[in-house]
């Protein structure tokens, strides 16, 4: 029986005790890392649905430990996400027809330019 010198154990326990030392082998590590690309192409894809950058909230799910803290994150900022994208939009619009009243009102548009522009505005927010 071989044993390891200064050790006392013999070789084939020491293997043992090594593996367990050494996390990143088995199929543990291969089904946790399948499991995290999963969720990370979800966060993605839900990501990009919700206007945000799915990159940016895809990829550090990926990193080890610290990944759970950012999918938990992402799961408390991207309940607002359709919402936020909407609220937007419409303060958007608003900013716009308000800019344009200010301009009509000061006489740098005419009328017909003014009412044309009102009615863009509005075929661009129905669709």
């Amino acid at each position: 029986m071989s044993t390891i010198r200064g050790i006392g154990m013999p070789f084939y326990h020491m293997m043992d005790y090594m593996i367990d030392w050494f996390p990143f082998m088995g199929f543990g590590t291969i089904f946790s890392w399948l499991v995290s690309i999963a969720i990370a192409y979800l966060v993605y894809k839900d990501a990009e649905k919700r206007n945000m950058n799915g990159l940016l909230w895809g990829f550090p799910v990926l990193i080890p430990w610290v990944g759970i803290l950012f999918l938990i994150l992402y799961l408390i900022l991207r309940e607002g996400g359709h919402n936020m994208a909407e609220k937007s939009s419409a303060a958007e619009k608003a900013k716009a027809e308000q800019i344009l009243d200010e301009r009509y009102a000061k006489g740098e548009l005419p009328r017909e330019i003014y009412f044309q522009m009102k009615e863009d505005l509005r075929k661009s927010s129905a669709e």
